[in-house]
């Protein structure tokens, strides 16, 4: 069965890289939680003062519950902060609201990356949430005899097709993340934001939270090459 053959080492190694990056990430919030900035500011006052220094004056700051997402919208122009980040002064908070408000820049400057993610968005969702129906049709109705093996394998590859456009958003996703973190380590590197001692702290968060990315990029890639070895093996 798909999820029983030899293929599947393929993807052990994704899978530790995305245990470590998830560790490594729940280890450095954790920790740099628990570190109060001296210069006193919150990360929702950190990042309104960011957009205000960076000429955006169209974008709102939305306080969510504290088990929320961070993110920012850029279809609703809206810097989303969980409770922890916006109310907080920690370097975490700090570090994830410079984060979100860099990505605002990018909409701002109009970051090429991060408009063609924003317009692969709705393509995304429809391929997603196909790709893998189809590839169990595919191999399981296959593998039955319930369909023809030519109709089974033309199934399948169309749900390849489909999984093969979110690999190529994890990886458009990648220098939008990269840059975003670059450009708020910069501002934040500035001392009006976090104290010299504090700076190291703020670039393990965001490196840590990189990660995870490059781990999602990692397991989709190999899971890709996982699926076009076992459709050219039914071939």
């Amino acid at each position: 069965m798909y999820w029983m053959d030899w293929t599947i080492i393929l993807i052990i190694p994704s899978l530790i890289l995305a245990l470590w990056a998830q560790s490594k990430v729940t280890r450095n919030f954790a920790k740099y939680s628990e570190v109060k900035s001296r210069k006193g500011m919150t990360g929702a006052a950190v990042a309104a003062q960011i957009l205000y220094d960076n000429g955006i004056r169209d974008v709102a700051i939305e306080r969510l519950g504290s088990n929320a997402g961070d993110h920012y919208d850029p279809k609703n122009k809206k810097i989303r902060l969980s409770s922890h980040v916006h109310d907080s002064t920690s370097v975490t908070a700090l570090a994830v609201a410079a984060h979100e408000a860099a990505h605002a820049i990018q909409h701002h400057e109009a970051y090429a990356p991060l408009k063609m993610r924003t317009g692969f968005f709705p393509v995304v969702r429809v391929s997603s949430g196909a790709a893998m129906p189809l590839i169990i049709i595919g191999i399981i109705f296959g593998a039955s005899g319930f369909l023809e093996p030519s109709l089974a394998n033309i199934i399948l590859n169309i749900g390849i097709i489909f999984f093969s456009v979110t690999v190529l958003f994890h990886l458009i996703t990648l220098p939008v993340e990269f840059n975003a973190s670059s450009r708020a380590m910069s501002i934040l590197e500035g001392g009006r934001y976090l104290a010299a001692d504090e700076v190291q702290g703020a670039k393990n968060v965001l490196s840590a939270a990189a990660m995870t990315y490059v781990a999602a990029a990692t397991a989709a890639i190999l899971q890709l090459l996982r699926l076009i070895i076992i459709s050219r093996g039914r071939s």
